[in-house]
């Protein structure tokens, strides 16, 4: 007798009426630790949560693994160099978007090269090393999650899915 899963290889309708296959949205994200403090930057004049304090992070862009996603974005946004093999894997996060859904992927980077600086000042103004206790106030709400369960050594969580 041969089992299906129900739902197996079956497309879903979306609101449109549309057959698709049900798509999540990646994103990278780098804890850079040191003496106790992490590295945050503030967002500006990027439309999402502009003023708050997120970490160096961007998507994927397909034909790239997550850690090449990694290496590419903090190239990007603050100039460190890092190893595809220094970047360790330490959460994950289910969130939901108000009407999408995001796969985040938080790595923990021990060793780098370079120091941070803003190469991206049109979206960024300000770069700083943060007590990993004390948070600034104005942290995006979902990067200070990621960052509590870290600190408790939690490898996954779900955010804002309001049940």
């Amino acid at each position: 007798m041969t089992h299906v899963r129900a739902g197996a290889g079956r497309n879903i309708k979306n609101a449109m009426g549309n057959s698709e296959r049900f798509k999540l949205i990646p994103s990278v994200y780098a804890f850079f630790i040191q003496d106790g403090k992490i590295l945050l930057s503030r967002r500006f004049q990027t439309e999402f949560e502009d003023g708050n304090y997120g970490l160096p992070a961007g998507h994927a862009d397909g034909r790239e693994t997550f850690r090449e996603a990694l290496q590419r974005e903090v190239r990007e946004e603050v100039g460190i160099l890092i190893d595809l093999n220094n970047a360790e894997l330490i959460l994950t996060m289910h969130r939901w978007c108000g009407d999408h859904e995001r796969v985040d992927f938080f790595f923990r980077v021990e060793r780098w090269d370079g120091e941070a600086q803003n190469k991206e000042p049109d979206k960024c103004d300000d770069i700083s090393w943060f007590p990993l206790e004390q948070l600034p106030v104005n942290t995006i709400p979902y990067i200070r999650k990621a960052i509590n369960c870290y600190l408790q050594g939690e490898s996954y969580c779900e955010f804002d899915w309001g049940r």
